[in-house]
């Protein structure tokens, strides 16, 4: 059996929509799949219609980042790390709730990356970005904004070549902070909307994990 239980959509930082999603799973006959968006669960009720219509088993999947800190690692320093939540109630209306919190202050924080961008140009002699380029951002997302988002515009505006050119030069050092979730609080979530909670991605040390 063929399984993917980390797939983003275009709600998130992935590049296609959900039914390209399900149409790409079933090329490569994959039996078992979960989109796993960055902090929103906006596709789930779709993604579970078409994965049936597809006959492809599939759980309700979301990627939260938590705020952790634990005296036995990295002498408590605070961390970020990924977790992903499997086999929720996407009507839960708690996680709900939350997650519309979170995306408002992924707003906020697109705002404080783009001011930190802007010293960065500054010294480079670039036009700064204003509050029309931030409106602009936000159109070009189905879903929650994030800094993928923020790379794209900067390679629209030919500031940069390439997502990852922008995540090189500037994006990772004009980052922002994320939205101070625990991983007490994001396991409670889960937990009460019926699911599992699992670190993301533990052992990649070109992401958020625990080495």
């Amino acid at each position: 059996m063929k399984i993917d239980l980390h797939v983003h959509s275009k709600s998130s930082d992935g590049k296609f929509t959900v039914p390209e999603i399900l149409n790409e799973a079933e090329a490569r006959n994959i039996e078992f799949l979960s989109i796993t968006d960055h902090d929103s669960i906006s596709c789930q009720h779709h993604a579970i219609i078409l994965a049936k219509r597809e006959a492809i088993r599939y759980i309700a999947g979301v990627e939260l980042n938590v705020t952790f800190s634990h005296p036995k690692f990295q002498a408590g320093k605070t961390v970020s790390l990924d977790f992903l939540g499997y086999q929720f109630d996407p009507e839960n209306k708690s996680l709900e709730r939350k997650l519309e919190t979170i995306a408002k202050y992924r707003e906020e924080r697109a705002a404080k990356i783009l001011d930190n961008l802007n010293s960065e140009f500054q010294k480079e002699q670039i036009a700064g970005l204003t509050k029309d380029d931030l409106v602009r951002i936000e159109e070009s997302v189905d879903g929650v904004l994030g800094r993928p988002h923020i790379a794209d515009y900067l390679v629209k505006k030919g500031i940069v070549k390439t997502r990852q050119e922008a995540f090189d030069k500037y994006l990772v050092k004009c980052d922002a902070p994320k939205f101070p979730l625990r991983l007490e609080e994001a396991s409670k979530l889960i937990r009460d909307a019926g699911g599992k909670l699992v670190l993301a991605h533990p052992n990649d040390p070109n992401g958020t994990s625990m080495t």
